[in-house]
């Protein structure tokens, strides 16, 4: 959490670096920022993860089963951008994306210790709509804040598993980036983090052949998606 602080610190530090104190450099496509739309595509990195809320729910053998994500798997993104600029620092940007990845799930029984894992793989097929404040431009780097909603579908299909995910979420977005001004197009790095706001756990669980697995979906309240994402936009 402290280095988090220190990046979000060292961003806006950038933020407030007045133009006129740079020395000018050569610009790179001059004119790129006073198109009112554009174009792009995106390449990332991410990470997915699951916030449990846990029901202390005992079943009738004394069982109490709890869950957690001990350690992440990266996946991979891809998508397309599409910006609008509202004016020369607010921009509304649509970027649909795929993401593929899984969360790696235990299962733990606090007494015998007994563990149950699941590798819950999700390919979302996402649909981010954000608003971009950006700094003012410095030679060849223009740093930026972001924000949005992102819905999302789940395109995998899980069946007959100790838990379940619901297949749509919808999550809130908050990261930062940076506009590097290359010869011929633009390359834009963003780091975005994603905070599910519903409850993605499927309590009605008719799919389970064997009743006893349903101890470990009554051992949670509720279920939310986090996920955090590096990507690569080329615009």
């Amino acid at each position: 959490m402290q280095h988090l602080k220190n990046i979000l610190l060292l961003f806006l530090l950038l933020f407030s670096i007045p133009g006129s104190a740079q020395t000018e450099k050569v610009r790179n496509l001059m004119y790129v920022d006073q198109r009112r739309v554009h174009f792009g595509f995106m390449l990332g990195l991410h990470a997915q993860d699951l916030s449990f809320r846990h029901s202390g729910f005992v079943t009738a053998d004394g069982e109490t089963w709890f869950a957690e994500i001990p350690h992440f798997s990266p996946g991979f993104a891809v998508g397309l951008v599409g910006d609008l600029a509202f004016t020369e620092r607010i921009n509304l940007r649509f970027t649909p994306s795929m993401y593929f990845g899984s969360k790696y799930v235990e299962m733990r029984e606090i007494g015998s210790k007994e563990k149950v894992t699941q590798d819950i793989k999700s390919n979302y097929l996402a649909f981010p709509v954000s608003i971009r404040y950006s700094a003012r431009r410095v030679n060849n780097y223009r740093p930026y804040l972001i924000t949005g909603v992102s819905p999302s579908f789940d395109l995998s299909k899980r069946k007959d598993t100790p838990l379940v995910l619901k297949r749509f979420d919808t999550a809130l977005e908050i990261g930062f980036g940076c506009d590097l001004y290359l010869p011929y197009f633009k390359l834009i790095p963003e780091l975005k983090f994603s905070f599910g706001l519903l409850d993605v756990l499927e309590h009605n669980r008719k799919d389970l052949r064997d009743p006893t697995m349903i101890k470990y979906t009554q051992a949670l309240n509720k279920v939310k998606s986090r996920m955090v994402v590096l990507s690569f936009y080329f615009e």
